[in-house]
């Protein structure tokens, strides 16, 4: 054998370092023969002793040499599958497709299989799918966390390729140099998952509750007895809390700062905070139920940055409505509550308040823009035309953002095009607006605080000077650098909120009869002829336009539908489907119509007069997208449903547009009406 084998490397010099040495001494001969012929004679005879033994020695122990290396060889060889096979470390091999190999002796103890098992790897841990092997999307190394049994373990995969090590064998020829195996080890992870559960169990959670009609509710009790319901509260909050300890104190009368740990918080999410639900039963003769609002934030970098998180949460609670719990995850939001109708409030303070701030921005600048919503609906236009009259009191020119007029606002913006009261420039599209905007200009978004959904979205990035007048429940995407945010869910419609503005905006404002209808005209649409979310003020707000002019005969014959939006309303209300005995489902036809999003809420509206039917929801497909109108009367939240769909709205008028076939998006909504079933059905 070792007459075919050949040493390499630094072994091969390493033997033949005796030959290399006669050189030298070949070299200290001559120089010695120089200095004397005799003594160089004497060297001659002594370096041809030294080659005949050096070559000697070499040829003899070369054969045990080799015969030494072979047998270490093969004990190392032998030696390290012993290793591999003893390791601590659980491992196996297996193909391609996830079918096992082998496996060593720890792997087998573990699983309880053969170290030849053959069946795939799925059938001992079912969460390694096909599509985590590696090979998978390119990826030669993957990892997946799975249990087994009661332990945590990080099963790490890894691509192993067979050329090199299969290509010296006689057995196998002409190897592909893609065949390879998969080496898979497994970690034992679950001390490491538990302290890190631990940690994420006891980190800080900050969160704000307010009363949302402290006052009011006060102002229904007996004097003798406020300091009763006070106390109710206040022991109901700090009891419930304790109860999962956490940590109340009272900030203010209607104000409470919570401190909990993220493990209480989140059996909180479990209960659904039926600490809401608890509040309302506080009554000891008060005509008004309180409720209660919640903001929580958790997983800062700070403790002073969850707090931050908090008190944007309780303002998107309060915006929203209130009733509610709203958290702050980072950058992600969740919901909870928010099913109980807003109660209105009588002062107008506020609406004073924002009307003085709003005269002063456009006081201040050049020019006035105002937009409302993609396909810009009678609300909107009412009021931006409103709030056109009040930049006009003041002397400054305002445009109006409509990119394609409706038919359901054509009508009204009849009237103003090509009358000599009002200048060409009155409505502009996007483009004309984008030239227009600068740091001189005030953008006021009416009927939405969405940026996404406004009819030019770059206006909000060309200015500083940003107005927001809106009545829909905040979501998770508002205007973020608005300099004025008037945003009140109680308001039946933007037009009822600007109403109440124009009445304190300046002494010298004067609506005229046209622009008194396009803003009556809007409250009609959204209260649906004054039946919904109809309250004191809104008949306030309706009549002060009423005294400006606005003529009931006027606005009903404006708002009067064609014959084929008639007919695609009815066709919608005739193939209803009533889902679970309470739920009206509908298709509404689009083709040959100009506005059928208009008609699908109208639709909705109508479905809503049938006995027994608690929501509607009309499907209408416009512009390859799906637009759903849902409507209730009081017992379904449709808005937190469509906030579901990536929309929202009021509790009981609420909207989305998703980019699914119509038939998809039906199945969508019967699942969030399922899951919504199940959910009454846990609490009774």
């Amino acid at each position: 054998m070792s007459g075919k084998l050949k040493l390499k490397g630094h072994l091969k010099h390493l033997a033949r370092w005796p030959l290399y040495l006669s050189v030298l001494l070949i070299a200290l001969n001559i120089l010695v023969y120089v200095i004397n012929i005799k003594a160089g004679v004497v060297v001659t005879m002594g370096n041809v002793l030294y080659l005949v033994a050096a070559i000697t020695l070499l040829f003899y122990h070369r054969p045990l040499m080799f015969n030494d290396l072979i047998a270490f060889a093969s004990q190392y060889e032998f030696l390290e599958k012993r290793v591999l096979e003893e390791l601590a470390l659980p491992y196996a091999v297996m193909d391609m497709q996830g079918r096992m190999i082998w496996s060593n002796r720890m792997f087998s103890q573990l699983t309880g299989k053969d170290p030849f098992y053959r069946k795939n790897v799925s059938t001992i841990f079912p969460d390694i799918t096909a599509n985590k092997l590696p090979g998978h999307d390119g990826k030669d190394i993957t990892e997946v966390s799975t249990q087994f049994g009661d332990r945590i373990y990080r099963i790490s995969m890894q691509k192993v390729f067979l050329e090199e090590s299969v290509a010296p064998s006689k057995l196998l020829m002409d190897i592909p140099k893609t065949t390879s195996l998969i080496a898979m080890y497994l970690y034992d992870e679950t001390e490491l998952k538990e302290y890190i559960q631990a940690n994420e169990d006891n980190k800080l959670v900050v969160a704000l509750a307010y009363l949302d009609n402290y006052e009011e509710a006060l102002e229904s009790v007996e004097d003798v007895r406020r300091s009763l319901l006070i106390a109710l509260i206040d022991r109901k909050i700090t009891k419930y809390f304790s109860n999962y300890d956490g940590l109340v104190r009272k900030l203010e009368k209607d104000k409470y700062f919570l401190i909990m740990r993220q493990s209480s918080l989140e059996t909180l999410k479990e209960q659904k905070f039926h600490i809401l639900d608890e509040v309302k039963t506080v009554n000891i003769g008060n005509e008004m139920t309180v409720t209660l609002s919640i903001g929580i934030g958790l997983n800062a970098a700070t403790y002073l940055q969850n707090y931050e998180y908090s008190r944007i949460a309780i303002e998107m609670a309060l915006g929203r409505g209130g009733d509610q719990v709203v958290i702050k995850n980072g950058d992600s939001i969740t919901y909870y509550g928010g099913k109980a109708q807003q109660m209105e409030k009588t002062t107008r303070v506020k609406a004073r308040v924002k009307a003085q701030a709003l005269k002063e921005f456009m006081s201040t600048k050049e020019r006035v823009v105002v937009m409302g919503h993609k396909i810009t609906d009678v609300d909107a236009l009412g009021a931006a035309i409103g709030i056109y009259r009040a930049g006009k009191t003041l002397g400054k020119p305002v445009h109006i953002v409509v990119n394609d007029p409706s038919t359901s606002i054509r009508p009204l913006m009849a009237g103003y095009i090509n009358n000599p009261d009002y200048e060409p420039s009155m409505f502009i599209d996007r483009n004309q607006a984008m030239e227009l905007v600068d740091d001189n200009t005030v953008v006021v978004v009416v009927d939405t605080n969405k940026p996404s959904y406004t009819e030019c979205e770059e206006l909000l990035y060309m200015t500083k000077t940003i107005v927001v007048l809106d009545h829909h429940r905040r979501g998770n995407e508002v205007i973020q650098n608005a300099v004025l945010s008037y945003v009140e869910p109680y308001a039946s419609s933007t037009c009822e909120m600007v109403a109440e503005i124009l009445q304190y905006f300046s002494d010298d404002l004067r609506l005229r009869n046209i622009e008194a209808d396009c803003i009556y005209a809007g409250i009609m649409i959204d209260t649906n002829n004054f039946i919904t979310r109809a309250g004191v003020r809104t008949f306030e707000a309706a009549a002060f336009l009423r005294r400006s002019g606005a003529d009931m005969t006027r606005v009903r014959k404006m708002l009067r539908d064609n014959i084929d939006s008639y007919k695609a309303r009815a066709e919608a209300v005739r193939t209803a489907e009533i889902y679970r005995g309470c739920f009206a489902i509908a298709k509404c036809p689009s083709e040959g119509l100009e506005s059928p999003t208009v008609v699908g809420a109208q639709a909705a509206n109508e479905l809503l007069n049938i006995a027994g039917v608690k929501a509607s929801f009309v499907l209408t497909t416009y512009n390859k997208e799906v637009y759903v109108s849902a409507r209730a009367i009081d017992e379904v939240n449709v808005q937190v449903m469509m906030e579901k769909l990536g929309g929202g709205g009021h509790i009981n008028i609420a909207g989305a547009q998703v980019k699914r076939p119509i038939d998809e998006v039906q199945d969508m909504l019967k699942e969030i009406i399922d899951e919504l079933y199940q959910e009454e059905k846990g609490k009774k």
